[in-house]
């Protein structure tokens, strides 16, 4: 299939959506594409059921709070299983659903992508950083932002 081919048919697929599965869309994008969801992907794509504590391990960074917040997000959406047993001390347990492994089956090629293409970004960011002195003050950023959670 050719690049035209499958832009063709994502134009196809787009066309059919009702206006009321935009949000979804956006929604479902938003979060699946964000850092947090698809290293929770990856690790119970690799790893299988884990409990909270195991994920978090697998997540350099992430706060308590964001991991949660995440594993919601990623559970209304269908994409895991959350299991909690009656048990003392608690114990909660996280699977990848079948289209939560359907996701990141197609969201590795982009993630291998982008690792075979890290020193092409880091060439063109330092391209486009050099120019800071010929860009009007205004274009020129005053501090780098953070990685919002």
């Amino acid at each position: 299939m050719t690049n035209q081919d499958a832009l063709s048919q994502a134009e196809a697929i787009c066309r059919t959506l009702r206006e009321d599965d935009d949000g979804v869309r956006r929604e479902v994008l938003a979060h699946a594409g964000s850092r947090w969801s698809l290293g929770i992907l990856h690790a119970l794509g690799v790893y299988g059921t884990m409990r909270h504590a195991e994920i978090k391990r697998q997540m350099t960074g992430v706060t308590q709070r964001m991991l949660t917040k995440t594993l919601r997000a990623m559970e209304r959406d269908g994409l895991l299983l959350r299991r909690e047993f009656g048990e003392i001390p608690p114990r909660v347990e996280y699977e990848l659903t079948p289209l939560g492994m359907e996701l990141l089956v197609r969201m590795s090629p982009v993630w291998m992508w982008v690792v075979e293409n890290a020193e092409e970004f880091r060439k063109a960011r330092r391209a486009f950083d050099s120019q800071d002195d010929k860009k009007p003050a205004w274009q020129i950023p005053t501090s780098v932002p953070s990685n919002p959670e």
